[in-house]
């Protein structure tokens, strides 16, 4: 855990990072709406996806998707499978099964394009429909390059509370990120703090 929260600190985002974020956002936000069908599929599960040639010789070990609405995955660019952590990008892929619409949003251009539509083909596949394949080219872009962890979080966060889970069922939700900034230091720090609580809290059940 001492590297996935260094990573947090001033580094690209690990795996673990990622996972506990999408843990937290279950946890304290998806549980309270207990009538949504959203899924975040953690990074291990969205890396076997990618690497996969048969993707529904997974479906047991993935989540049952036949009343999911939506899907959040990160997408890495990882290609070797032996080597953990490996891989230097992030993006995140938001799949509309309900509209049949798979979201890109990449905060270096279009770094994860090939890695994005070889795991929405493959989901096609697993959801036996198509998808149709959306870049979100006005995605904010990260400033440097150990960001992009950080914006996957962000936006996954928000794109869960803000557009999907409070939406307004009579109105469209647009799901584009135009004019809206990241601040990757506030992201970090957001991070840590639900970290931070979480070990008090665990250290007040010990004692």
């Amino acid at each position: 855990m001492r590297a996935d929260v260094d990573s947090i600190k001033n580094d690209w985002l690990t795996d673990n990072a990622i996972a506990f974020w999408q843990e937290y956002l279950e946890r304290e936000e998806l549980n309270a709406f207990p009538k949504a069908s959203i899924v975040l599929l953690r990074p291990s599960m969205s890396f076997m996806l990618i690497q996969t040639a048969d993707p529904l010789s997974l479906k047991e070990a993935l989540p049952n998707f036949s009343t999911t609405t939506h899907i959040f995955l990160p997408i890495n660019d990882a290609t070797d499978v032996t080597q953990a952590e490996g891989g230097s990008h992030w993006s995140l892929l938001l799949v509309s099964v309900i509209d049949g619409v798979a979201f890109h949003y990449d905060s270096m251009s279009d770094s994860n394009d090939r890695e994005a539509r070889s795991t929405t083909m493959k989901l096609e596949q697993l959801l036996g429909k198509r998808l149709r394949f959306i870049p979100m080219h006005d995605s904010p872009q990260q400033e440097n390059g150990s960001d992009c962890g950080v914006f996957v979080c962000v936006l996954m966060r928000h794109l869960l509370l803000k557009r999907l889970l409070r939406a307004d069922a009579s109105k469209k939700i647009s799901m584009s990120m135009k004019d809206s900034h990241i601040n990757a230091k506030d992201g970090r720090k957001t991070i840590l703090k639900v970290i931070d609580e979480r070990k008090k809290e665990g250290e007040r059940r010990r004692s």
